[in-house]
């Protein structure tokens, strides 16, 4: 490319640069910080007639003072190559400046001007970059936890603060209570109406004493019975997908096996208690569960005041009840168990569905509404039941039921316990495993 031609006269020499005969060399800034001006004053002048050119900034700053023969040259095969290196900027070099004309006599003399040296431009600001890790560390996988069993509504740990509450409420009520009865004794008649009223009325002499055999079997069976369709009853109530279903063999709806195993309870329940009240009254011992005389009311709330005081009234149950016993016993056997029945019966499949009119009149709802308090009732009378058993004189009380006796040893105890070993043995078995089985003999058992 040739080179522009020199100006007629050279500008005047700007404060900062040396004349060299009739060319003023222009010295830039300083190579290093406190130096002296770039370039030297002995530096010798550029080769006469060659052409001087502008060095970038980074030639400068590696190689020196480039020689000003080859400027044009160096700097036409320094563009293509800068732009193909790694990295380089694509920012336009400045453009050359023309080179001052230098007689032929002062040719050796003349030292071709050096362009001056660029300001490092800082780049812009770029965005903060958090250095990564050399390898990302490997999070485990969280194992979720496993969700807790529920047993029926609630979990395991609900049910058990549910029992710590009820425990602790029902012994503050019983605390108030007790306290309360106290102090009805105080109150004026109440001591009369307590000596006149002992709790018991007395009994024709033909009621024989004691409790024979099939009182105790029927007692046992009773118990045996009732904790496995309480249990049985509560599955039904709640459950949500049966484990297994039952279908008759004549045909019919088919049900769950918990509700085929409760009603089969049911059944046997109701056997054993008629087998019982016909036993009762063959033998002339109805009157010790059945109130033959209206002195029984007030002997019943005698009774209950002396057990809210904690002053126990007499134990005479291998003789005669005490009105309260008496009264409990006639509703247990002569009222909530019919009801229970007659409202079970309703709700079961043995109940015609065509009697458009019976249904009418006797309501499903009904029976529904009845038969669930009906087996709260007796869980509540159970639970006052063995806890008045086993305060007021456990081993006289178990023999009686148990042992056939009124004497006091431990005879009746140990009955007592392997009768509820057994309850226990049912109570594990009663699953679809060991029913299965027993329930195909009826009819067909199906996963769905």
């Amino acid at each position: 490319m040739p080179a522009a031609a020199a100006p007629s006269a050279a500008p005047a020499a700007a404060p900062g640069t040396r004349t060299t005969g009739t060319t003023s060399l222009r010295r830039g800034l300083p190579r290093v910080p406190g130096g002296e001006p770039w370039p030297a004053a002995g530096l010798a002048p550029a080769a006469a007639g060659a052409p001087a050119v502008q060095a970038g900034p980074q030639q400068i700053a590696d190689a020196g003072p480039a020689p000003a023969a080859s400027a044009v040259e160096a700097d036409a095969e320094a563009e293509p190559a800068a732009a193909s290196a790694p990295g380089a900027t694509t920012a336009p070099a400045p453009a050359a400046q023309p080179a001052v004309a230098a007689p032929a006599s002062e040719a050796q003399s003349a030292v071709a001007a050096p362009a001056p040296v660029a300001q490092p431009v800082a780049p812009p600001p770029a965005a903060a970059v958090v250095p990564a890790p050399a390898a990302a560390a490997v999070e485990k996988p969280v194992k979720p936890k496993a969700e807790a069993r529920t047993y029926g509504s609630r979990t395991l740990g609900q049910r058990i603060k549910l029992v710590v509450l009820f425990a602790v409420g029902g012994v503050a009520a019983a605390a108030i209570l007790v306290l309360a009865a106290r102090g009805v004794t105080t109150l004026p008649g109440v001591p009369e109406f307590l000596e006149r009223y002992p709790g018991a009325y007395d009994l024709p002499d033909a009621v024989e004493p004691g409790f024979p055999w099939w009182a105790q079997w029927a007692h046992f069976l009773n118990i045996f019975l009732m904790v496995l369709i309480i249990r049985s009853g509560y599955q039904v109530r709640t459950q949500q997908k049966p484990p297994a279903y039952w279908t008759p063999k004549r045909g019919g709806k088919k049900i769950s096996i918990n509700l085929w195993l409760h009603q089969s309870l049911d059944i046997l329940w109701l056997a054993n208690g008629l087998i019982f009240v016909v036993l009762l009254f063959a033998s002339g011992r109805w009157m010790r569960i059945v109130p033959s005389s209206w002195e029984a009311v007030p002997n019943a709330l005698s009774a209950l005041l002396q057990y809210m005081t904690l002053d126990w009234p007499v134990e005479t149950g291998w003789v005669n009840y005490n009105s309260l016993q008496q009264i409990m016993y006639f509703v247990v056997v002569f009222i909530a168990a019919p009801l229970a029945a007659i409202t079970g019966a309703r709700m079961s499949e043995f109940w015609p569905k065509n009697a458009k009119t019976l249904n009418k009149v006797y309501p499903v709802e009904v029976a529904r509404a009845i038969h669930f308090p009906t087996m709260l009732f007796f869980v509540l009378f159970i639970l006052i039941h063995v806890f008045l058993v086993f305060a007021t004189g456990a081993l006289r009380n178990l023999n009686h039921m148990f042992g056939g006796t009124d004497v006091v040893n431990w005879v009746g105890f140990w009955l007592f316990a392997a009768a509820i070993a057994i309850t226990a043995a049912g109570w594990y078995a009663a699953r679809p495993l060991v029913l299965a089985p027993i329930a195909k003999r009826f009819g067909q058992v199906s996963s769905r």
